[in-house]
């Protein structure tokens, strides 16, 4: 089962596996958010929406609404 990227904790790293849902904008494929990219939760707004993402060297914040499209594959630090 994959996770999406509205279920990432802080501080935890992922790779972005499919952003094909017709809910994600173009403007969030235009920077950065794409298969292959690592993404990284920096922060969480107080009421835990919007999230600050540091998607392959890029910061950005996103709704979590439009995150839960967003499929990701969690990474493990062994």
């Amino acid at each position: 089962m994959q996770d999406n990227l509205s279920e990432l904790k802080r501080g935890e790293q992922a790779i972005i596996t499919d952003v094909s849902s017709i809910h994600i904008p173009l403007k969030l494929l235009e920077m950065g958010c794409l298969p292959g990219n690592p993404v990284k939760l920096v922060q969480l707004a107080p009421f835990q929406d919007p999230m600050y993402l540091n998607i392959n060297g890029s910061h950005l914040a996103i709704r979590k609404e439009t995150a839960a499209h967003i499929l990701i594959e969690k990474v493990t630090h062994e």
